[in-house]
């Protein structure tokens, strides 16, 4: 539809064309009952048909000047043409853009869902930025690219298939003659194209790269300012943009030369036409009024072919981001398939490591070979020194990264087999990295259960000891955080975090250095909620202070990927380990 509406649009210019180049162009005065245009005595009308007495010249017999009510009549018919071809170029433009903006929406929720389909090891290999460059450069390209590039394409088309028609009409050897070009032209094009396309492929890779470290030095421009990074960062920025300047630079220009190939072969066609058409005329075969709308035409047909080449360089840069976003649609997905259903209502918490072996590169093994139980309603603590392996485990229990060997159980049933969302539904996470969005305080707590009542939320905040600091904000649980919550402390967005956790009320809680960014104090309190929330749930808690794990059921030491020590707290203490190593580091004096 959209294609014949464009085609539409270019006949009825054509039609124009052809109505008053060739039968109102330089009509002159008629003198001694004879016709002349352009002074030749021969007049050839529309398609090369002859004019008769009836067609706008009044040739009665003895008779001078031009029949007004004939010319009016063109007039009408021209006017009509191009008031058809306004309101299908308007026609154009609407659909272009819905269609447009249509296909700019639909890619945009493509890369959201995939995003959120896509596993953790694809975003470890790439910058936040780099991410983001997909949703917003690459995709805005490839729309831009659409709404100008597909329009020209099928509008260039459509006049290049009318012109053809009309030049055949008029002389056929002269358009094949024209004809013996394209094929030329377009073997020097797609050898431009060739050797460029690459060229427009690393220019989109290094916008990426550019919005990677923009992102990256916004989000710790804090960091950068305390350790007067400023100089280095802005020296980092300038490598990238330097190579995004060459990138682009050589794919234009090395793109440009598209232009003057076709300008070159639009002027070759000239040349030849005026030479068969002047061949054509002295032998009699062609009028010399035909040879004169013939050149019209061929240069219409050289036209549309050039105005294409000149957009030649929006078009690859369209297919070099095109490219990449459907290579990141094809990336490989987390497996989503149905595996065995759990039970969450009936789940004990039982979870058991066997054998597990496990690492970020296949080649590079980080837990080696792992086995411990946790017995339901238990507190385990995973300790040890940085590097050990601690988080990685936590990583593997909600099946964030799937195990190399071994396997994991929860009540007996292996986790690589068994649902995956049902898995982490199972599961409460409080990290040390915290996460809030931009929303209320409410929500954010919210976040886990949306379907808890406000009093579930009240008392959530009050058991992780954030009632108190929530109340005294202007807007109290309607407050909104910002992009970064930065409008709140650290400790204050750690507390919120752990109210989100306890208004879930999971089964088997994980808590990721859970107090390292809130005072001593607030540790005792946020502890003894803790230990209520804990009361009988299976709890993994990963602590680097020691002394908020005294109290663990079982403690596991970790080193290099391997258990070398558990129990409890006073047995690795007597036996002197390496436990008893990283507990008394804690609390010796220091040494000069």
């Amino acid at each position: 539809m959209l294609q014949s509406l464009f085609a539409y649009r270019q006949i009825t210019g054509l039609l124009a064309l052809g109505l008053g180049g060739r039968q109102l162009k330089d009509i002159a005065v008629i003198s001694s009952g004879k016709t002349s245009v352009a002074g030749y005595d021969d007049i050839t009308g529309f398609a090369g048909l002859p004019l008769s007495d009836k067609g706008g010249i009044d040739v009665a017999a003895g008779g001078k000047g031009i029949n007004f009510s004939a010319l009016l009549s063109i007039l009408k018919i021209l006017g009509t043409l191009y008031l058809i071809s306004a309101l299908f170029s308007f026609a154009q433009g609407y659909i272009m853009n819905g269609i447009t903006q249509r296909i700019g929406a639909r890619l945009r929720s493509d890369i959201n869902a995939k995003l959120h389909r896509l596993p953790f090891k694809y975003f470890d290999k790439r910058t936040n930025g780099e991410v983001l460059s997909y949703i917003t450069n690459d995709v805005d390209t490839v729309t831009q690219g659409v709404a100008q590039s597909v329009t020209q394409i099928i509008t260039s088309v459509a006049t290049v298939l009318g012109v053809l028609y009309m030049m055949l009409t008029i002389n056929i050897p002269m358009t094949m003659a024209v004809l013996l070009i394209v094929p030329f032209s377009g073997i020097l094009v797609m050898q431009v194209v060739k050797r460029t396309q690459p060229l427009f492929k690393t220019r989109q890779a290094a916008l990426a790269s550019v919005n990677g470290i923009v992102e990256e030095s916004y989000g710790g421009h804090t960091v950068i300012k305390a350790f007067d990074h400023e100089a280095a960062s802005i020296e980092e920025f300038d490598a990238e943009n330097r190579k995004l300047y060459n990138a682009s630079r050589k794919s234009e220009f090395w793109g440009g030369f598209i232009h003057p190939i076709m300008d070159f072969m639009g002027n070759l066609s000239y040349v030849m036409v005026a030479v068969l058409g002047a061949y054509s005329a002295s032998i009699g075969a062609i009028t010399v009024g035909n040879i004169q709308s013939f050149i019209q035409y061929s240069r219409r047909f050289s036209q549309p072919i050039n105005q294409v080449a000149r957009i030649s360089n929006m078009i690859q840069s369209t297919i070099a981001a095109a490219e990449r976003v459907f290579a990141m649609l094809d990336e490989e997905e987390e497996p989503q398939e149905k595996g065995l259903s759990i039970d969450e209502e009936k789940v004990m918490g039982e979870v058991r490591f066997d054998h597990v072996s496990f690492g970020y590169d296949p080649e590079k093994v980080i837990i080696h070979d792992f086995s411990a139980t946790a017995q339901k309603g238990r507190k385990i603590a995973i300790v040890g020194p940085t590097g050990a392996g601690k988080t990685t485990l936590v990583k593997l229990l909600m099946r964030f990264y799937d195990l190399n060997g071994g396997k994991i159980t929860l009540d007996g049933v292996n986790i690589a087999e068994a649902d995956r969302h049902q898995v982490r539904n199972v599961f409460g996470m409080v990290l040390q990295d915290t996460w809030l969005f931009s929303g209320t305080i409410r929500e954010n707590i919210r976040y886990g259960r949306p379907e808890a009542t406000d009093e579930e939320v009240y008392k959530a905040a009050k058991a992780a000891r954030a009632d108190r600091f929530i109340r005294a904000l202007p807007e109290g649980y309607d407050t909104v955080l910002n992009e970064e919550a930065t409008n709140i402390s650290q400790g204050q967005k750690q507390l919120l975090t752990i109210a989100r956790a306890i208004l879930k009320d999971p089964k088997v809680l994980i808590l990721d250095e859970a107090t390292s960014s809130v005072d001593t104090r607030t540790e005792i309190l946020i502890q003894k909620a803790m230990d209520t929330l804990m009361e009988g749930r299976t709890s993994f808690v990963i602590a680097h202070r020691l002394s908020t794990i005294r109290d663990a059921d079982m403690i596991l030491v970790l080193r290099d990927g391997d258990i070398v020590e558990q129990g409890g707290h006073e047995e690795l203490l007597a036996k002197g380990g390496f436990y008893a190593e990283l507990y008394n580091s804690q609390f010796e004096p220091e040494e000069n």
